[in-house]
């Protein structure tokens, strides 16, 4: 993790939950499931398999044209809606049976990731505080964007878009 990427998460005047959740390598997933007790549920908003133009292609390692599957999902404990994740990954990439998982259904991707025994690391981009996107109806957002990467090759880009509210006070 980058040291800029820690120092601007420290700066942040968040609850404690949410910097654990923006500041992990590892699965949000299962850090949500560990702090509410609850089970998580993935619900995929919007799934397409689309072409890489150039900043795409550039952004994922690969040739522009290539295959990408581009999704977007929430994931919830209870009522609450804690993350939208949008991911977009190579197709050419990925081994046929996490692309099947991936494709046709809400798993989330870190569970993905374990049941293929895949060794990756997690490479931290931006992290931001957005005011006013409809995303959480209008809610000030943490957002974060990181690539997970497999065998030196960028397997998935994904943002994530965390509410700044009192649901993380847990």
């Amino acid at each position: 993790m980058s040291i800029d990427f820690l120092e601007k998460l420290k700066s942040f005047e968040i609850p404690t939950c949410l910097r654990v959740c923006c500041g992990t390598d590892g699965s949000v997933t299962f850090l949500l499931e560990i702090m509410t007790r609850k089970s998580v549920i993935v619900t995929t908003e919007s799934q397409y398999t689309i072409k890489a133009d150039r900043a795409t292609a550039a952004l994922l390692g690969v040739e522009e044209g290539s295959e990408i599957n581009d999704r977007v999902v929430r994931l919830s404990a209870g009522d609450t809606v804690f993350v939208q994740a949008r991911s977009l990954s190579p197709l050419e990439r990925m081994p046929e049976t996490m692309r099947e998982q991936l494709m046709r259904a809400d798993i989330p991707i870190g569970r993905i990731l374990r049941s293929h025994n895949l060794e990756t690391r997690r490479d931290m981009g931006e992290l931001e505080i957005l005011e006013g996107e409809s995303t959480f109806n209008g809610i000030p957002i943490l957002s974060r964007s990181y690539k997970i990467v497999h065998n030196n090759h960028v397997l998935m880009w994904i943002n994530e878009r965390f509410p700044i509210d009192e649901r993380w006070c847990i």
